[in-house]
C-alpha cells in the first residue's frame, strides 16, 4: 500500500494528514475553511484517495496560511506515498465540466516542479475567501510534489463551479498518474532510469 503520514505544526498552522494512494476514495476532513474541507472530500472522493485531514490556522488573520499550507502537505504526502515511483504511470490529464464551467487539468510526476494556472479569476471573493487563493494552494501542490502541473480555465462563471470543477479535476488527472501500469513493473516511466 503506498501511504503517507504527515504531521506539520508552524507559529500560524497545524496539520496533520493521512494518505493512501490505493484507497476508496473515503474521507475524514476537518479544517478551520468549510469551503477548503469541502474541496478536500471531493478530492478524495473523485481520485478514490483514502484521506484524513485535520487542519487549524490563524484565520482569524487570513485564509492564506492555512489554504497555502494544507497545499504544501498535501503535495508531500502524494511525494511520499510515490516513494520510487516504479510502476506509476506518470502523466495523467482530465477535461471536466461542472455546469457552465469547463476546467483542464494534466500532471506530470516528473520530479520536476513546474505550475501553470490559465484564464481563472484574479481579484474576486468567494465565501469570504480571496479566490487567488486557490492559485497559491495548487502552487504549493505542485511544488511540494515536486510534479508539472497545469490548470486551464476555458470558461465559466461561478466562481463555486470553478473552484470545485479545479479540484475534482486535478484528482482525476493524479488518479490516472499514480496508477500502476503493468508493463512497467519494476521500472520508472523515464529513459534516465529515476523520476
Amino acid at each position: 500500500m503506498r501511504k503517507a503520514e504527515i504531521k506539520r505544526k508552524t507559529a500560524e498552522t497545524d496539520i496533520r494528514l493521512k494518505l493512501n494512494l490505493d484507497g476508496e476514495g473515503k474521507y475524514s476532513v476537518k479544517t478551520d475553511i468549510p469551503f477548503l474541507s469541502h474541496m478536500l472530500e471531493l478530492f478524495a472522493k473523485h481520485g478514490s484517495f483514502d484521506l484524513e485531514i485535520t487542519a487549524t490556522g490563524d484565520v482569524d488573520v487570513d485564509h492564506h496560511h492555512l489554504i497555502e499550507d494544507v497545499g504544501i502537505v498535501l503535495g508531500e504526502a502524494f511525494r511520499r506515498a510515490l516513494g520510487d515511483k516504479k510502476g506509476i504511470k506518470r502523466y495523467g490529464s482530465f477535461l471536466l465540466p461542472m455546469d457552465e464551467t469547463l476546467v483542464m487539468t494534466a500532471v506530470d510526476l516528473s520530479g520536476r516542479p513546474y505550475f501553470v494556472y490559465n484564464n481563472f479569476p484574479e481579484m474576486k471573493i468567494l465565501n469570504g475567501i480571496e479566490f487567488d487563493l486557490w492559485r497559491e494552494f495548487w502552487k504549493s501542490f505542485s511544488f511540494s510534489l515536486k510534479c508539472n502541473l497545469h490548470l486551464n480555465l476555458f470558461y465559466g462563471l461561478n466562481l463555486h463551479h470553478i473552484v470545485e470543477a479545479s479540484f475534482k479535476a486535478v484528482a482525476k488527472s493524479l488518479k490516472e498518474a499514480v496508477s500502476i501500469d503493468e508493463k512497467l513493473k519494476d521500472s520508472v516511466p523515464s529513459t534516465k532510469g529515476v523520476i
